[in-house]
């Protein structure tokens, strides 16, 4: 079925494209696998209109408003590949679903994050093991926070976590270099330098870090950098340029989002760090605004 844009993932850059796109009139179908990275958080931060809101719910709404415009369809299932077609692009769907063809693709299919194998950590992701600050740690002001020691970058998102409370870099059995020492020391960081065994709490809540010594040491939020990768090969299947970021993978694009490979978009946190709702729907736009732009003048 020819469509004038497909966009690969349904999430909150995926739906922010298709809407754009819809409003423009141009037939628009959106593929989704319904596995959006935020999924394992209760609520969104920082999204304004919609802070402290439960990202499904907010997702939900989209996608029923998407879909009440004429021109727009939306699709459950999962995109496994893709190729160029002409002037356009084919997509493959799993379980031998249809095949769509659309003069412009975007992807917005997201990130898998790759969490550490630490009994406990996976239990909590997006609960009290956290990822960025500015969405989850209002919420834990004043409380024993950690960082997990993944990186040199660990340094820096350990002394910014600082701001929002007292906190521990936990290194994991890393080794820290003097002028990370001297960070730390500067911004009341304190180090913990034992290897950790497990994490310590009620249900999802957490109390404390367990080290392979057999000691406790109590915090009510850890943050983590983990490193993530693209959730589809679909990018590379299509010949994009990917570059490695600072956490992973990330889609090459310009400033209109577009990939190294004509009529390609890419949109959200696989073509851009740092991540968050906000700038996810602000790429999903550009992508969107930039397709349409190229149906009508390219």
């Amino acid at each position: 079925m020819q469509h004038d844009a497909v966009v690969v993932g349904g999430a909150f850059a995926g739906l922010a494209a298709a809407t754009y796109l819809a409003r423009a009139r141009r037939s628009v179908c959106v593929i989704d696998a319904r596995r959006p990275r935020n999924r394992f958080a209760n609520a969104s931060h920082g999204f304004l209109g919609f802070d402290g809101s439960d990202p499904r719910s907010i997702l939900a709404k989209a996608r029923d408003q998407l879909a009440a415009y004429p021109t727009a369809r939306l699709i459950e299932g999962e995109a496994i590949a893709a190729r160029c077609d002409g002037d356009g692009f084919s997509v493959t769907l799993s379980g031998g679903g249809e095949a769509m063809s659309a003069r412009k693709l975007i992807l917005a299919f997201g990130l898998r994050d790759q969490l550490e194998r630490i009994p406990g950590l996976a239990e909590r992701w997006g609960r009290t093991v956290l990822h960025c600050p500015y969405c989850h740690g209002f919420e834990f002001s004043g409380r024993s926070l950690g960082v997990l020691y993944r990186a040199p970058m660990s340094v820096h998102q350990a002394c910014l976590v600082a701001e929002w409370g007292p906190t521990t870099l936990f290194l994991n059995g890393a080794e820290l270099d003097p002028g990370s020492a001297a960070a730390l020391a500067g911004r009341g960081v304190a180090v913990e330098p034992g290897t950790l065994s497990r994490l310590v709490g009620e249900g999802h809540a957490l109390s404390a870090v367990a080290f392979e010594d057999g000691r406790e040491r109590p915090v009510e939020a850890l943050y983590v950098a983990p490193r993530s990768c693209l959730s589809s090969p679909i990018a590379e299947q299509l010949g994009a340029a990917i570059d490695e970021g600072p956490l992973g993978p990330m889609i090459r694009t310009d400033a209109d989002r577009m990939t190294t490979v004509p009529g390609l978009y890419a949109a959200g946190d696989i073509a851009r760090a740092p991540h968050s709702v906000s700038w996810a729907v602000a790429d999903g736009v550009t992508a969107g605004t930039s397709a349409h732009r190229a149906l009508v003048f390219g």
